[in-house]
């Protein structure tokens, strides 16, 4: 096991939190200074990155009470780089601010890296960036374990083979023996929990973001649409979303 040495311990003690999540913990490191290119424009957020207790080699997880020291030192013994780990954006005075705007975005590597215009997730990435910038404050959740809707990108890279023969993104999953939506928000929602008391208003379309905020007892006020990107490639894409996924009519939002 490497040794971190006891100065390196204090900086890091000081930027890392453990947040309860059911019977396990999250351990979460920042805020962290990151200046961000919008358009040509460079805004200031504050970078946070969780991971669950139970991803680290040796953790009770639950069974013990870990000191920062311990995690630490799990933490420099574990391959990170193996595991998926979600962060948040945070933009302005998120805390304290009467309301402010949150989105629930999940990865896709294809979309937010590539470009794809398979989806419209690289367009939702920017945008909700820029709508919490020209909020004056909000977060953006980027949930590291919900590509393809919760299967991982293998197994969205087979579904997408079997949606160019003709099936759509609900029954490709299906075919695969997997459930159209398995995301699971409650990791996101506790670690906004600890970042803010206040209302939020959630960026979506997609009502299952709602009811997993609102049965968490998180103070929602209300949502906002995300609409844009519609082209040729993502058309029976975002019309399954709402025809056969529930998402709001218009035009449907991840």
């Amino acid at each position: 096991m490497h040794s971190i040495q006891t100065d390196i311990i204090s900086i890091l003690k000081r930027k890392i939190t453990t947040v309860p999540s059911g019977d396990k913990s999250i351990y979460l490191v920042g805020p962290v200074r990151l200046p961000v290119n919008l358009d040509g424009e460079t805004h200031i957020f504050q970078w946070y990155c969780w991971l669950r207790c139970d991803s680290i080699a040796g953790d009770g997880c639950g069974d013990e009470i870990s000191t920062t020291e311990q995690i630490i030192a799990r933490l420099s013994a574990s391959n990170l780089a193996e595991m998926q780990q979600s962060s948040v954006l945070v933009y302005g005075d998120f805390a304290d601010v009467p309301d402010t705007l949150i989105r629930m975005h999940s990865i896709c590597h294809t979309g937010d890296i590539f470009g794809s215009k398979r989806c419209d997730c690289g367009y939702q990435l920017k945008q909700s960036m820029k709508m919490i910038v020209a909020n004056g404050s909000g977060a953006l959740f980027y949930l590291a374990n919900h590509e393809g809707r919760g299967i991982g990108l293998f197994s969205k890279a087979m579904a997408y083979v079997l949606q160019e023969e003709g099936y759509d993104t609900v029954d490709a999953n299906l075919q695969l023996g997997f459930q159209d939506d398995i995301r699971s928000y409650d990791d996101a929602i506790q670690v906004l929990k600890q970042l803010r008391s206040k209302p939020v208003t959630l960026i979506t379309n997609n009502p299952r973001k709602m009811d997993a905020l609102v049965a968490s007892g998180a103070d929602v006020s209300g949502r906002i649409p995300l609409w844009g990107d519609v082209s040729e490639f993502n058309k029976k894409y975002l019309e399954t979303k709402v025809m056969r996924s529930g998402h709001y009519e218009g035009r449907a939002t991840d």
